[in-house]
């Protein structure tokens, strides 16, 4: 077992810093005295020289450059780790598991991510996208920290996140993008439509799907939206994935009888309300915040 101590590379890394004994023994609050024993002994342990002395500043020799700057990893490490166990003795989680629906808006999403980064404490954050059922079995399991669904199991409460939109669209030039009427239903199941699978282990509830004849299924929306731009097919799909396909014409919102916007209503749902830690609370109120803005711009 290594006898130098980190304290030892600590004091010789402030006399660097600082410029020599009498700078450092200020600077860290030790005696000039237990810093010049520390690195006497230290440069003893090792057998090398660390630090000679030009005039009245104390430099690192050759070796002591290669021997500090490989120490300076160590003590960040050891810092970290010392972050790491403050945190956790306060409670503060070392792993959170956030699970949202895929139509979560992505924007939003890294948005609340880059805010919580800066004041995560190191946490270990796991993020897991999913569709429908997929998103409440990580609830139900208790799998994830904190769960955002358009769907609330029972037993459990949610609170209102944001609302979705979705709207038929197909490419500019398929055939039900040349009607110039209001599109039933009837006509629309004549037509290949694009779902999304649901990811749950009982996958009870593909999204959207109206029981037309000819069905493909696939599992995100970036799939169902260039199925959609090929031409393969139409499909329900949130506005905000599609805003600028909509803009530059490469899509088509149809006109149908039935509703031309349907809206999606997500929530933010914990595995324990009466148990929130306080890395999924910073998380939930960067995440509140955040679809609290998005509301006031629209």
């Amino acid at each position: 077992m290594s006898k130098v101590t980190l304290d030892q590379w600590r004091m010789l890394q402030a006399v660097v810093e600082h410029g020599g004994f009498a700078q450092a023994s200020k600077a860290i609050f030790k005696s000039q005295s237990t810093i010049s024993y520390a690195i006497s002994k230290l440069q003893h342990q090792l057998g090398i020289d660390l630090l000679e002395i030009q005039g009245r500043k104390a430099v690192l020799t050759e070796a002591g450059e290669a021997m500090l700057r490989r120490a300076q990893t160590l003590l960040k490490e050891a810092d970290a780790l010392e972050k790491v166990a403050v945190s956790l003795s306060e409670g503060w989680e070392g792993t959170l598991t956030l699970a949202a629906d895929v139509i979560f808006p992505n924007s939003l999403l890294i948005k609340a991510l880059e805010l919580f980064a800066p004041v995560s404490r190191h946490t270990r954050l796991e993020l897991v996208e999913s569709v429908l059922s997929g998103t409440t079995d990580m609830l139900v399991s208790g799998k994830a920290d904190i769960v955002i669904t358009g769907i609330i199991p029972q037993g459990f409460l949610g609170e209102p996140l944001i609302s979705i939109n979705f709207v038929p669209v197909v490419h500019m030039n398929h055939p039900l993008a040349q009607l110039n009427h209001l599109i039933s239903e009837a006509e629309l199941k004549q037509y290949r439509q694009i779902v999304i699978r649901d990811s749950g282990i009982r996958r009870d509830a593909n999204a959207g799907w109206l029981g037309s004849e000819e069905r493909w299924t696939v599992s995100h929306i970036s799939s169902s939206i260039r199925l959609v731009k090929q031409g393969l097919g139409f499909a329900w799909l949130p506005t905000h994935h599609i805003q600028q396909e909509l803009e530059d014409g490469t899509i088509k919102q149809l006109e149908t009888k039935l509703s031309n916007s349907r809206s999606v209503q997500l929530y933010m749902i914990f595995p324990d309300s009466n148990y929130i830690g306080p890395a999924a609370q910073k998380l939930a109120t960067i995440l509140r915040e955040c679809c609290h803005d998005k509301g006031r711009q629209n």
